[in-house]
């Protein structure tokens, strides 16, 4: 399954834990692994905590402190080397146990699509491997 998004800003981390766990519920499979990717190389999968809105907050502030967008040292032509320094950092994917049909995540974890070089339309992709009911 493959689902699009926009992302609204520059940076943001969207939570995409909904769509994810419909899908991994359609699938029918009861126990396995799901897992989550984006081909894009200025963007990212992560889980972290979905409780507080200022978790995202916090980690977008901290990644842009750690990789500020511009660099007298990065040359890659496009100007956007930051955002591909934080791909990297985070990963293009996640890989989540489905126990009973549905994603194990901890009682404060979310699934987020992180954006270092927005707004744009990206994909997420979802495979869910396992055996069925």
């Amino acid at each position: 399954m493959e689902f699009n998004l926009h992302t609204p800003r520059h940076d943001a981390m969207v939570d995409i834990t909904a769509e994810v766990s419909r899908f991994v519920a359609q699938t029918g499979v009861r126990e396995g692994v799901a897992v989550i990717y984006t081909p894009h190389t200025t963007a990212a999968i992560t889980i972290n905590e979905n409780a507080d809105p200022d978790v995202v907050h916090d980690m977008i502030a901290q990644f842009n402190q750690m990789v500020p967008w511009r660099q007298p040292f990065f040359d890659h032509g496009e100007g956007n080397s930051a955002a591909h320094v934080k791909s990297s950092m985070i990963g293009a994917s996640e890989t989540v146990p489905v126990v009973d049909g549905r994603l194990t995540l901890g009682t404060w974890q979310g699934l987020y699509f992180c954006e270092f070089d927005g707004p744009r339309s990206r994909r997420v992709r979802v495979t869910v491997l396992g055996n069925p009911e």
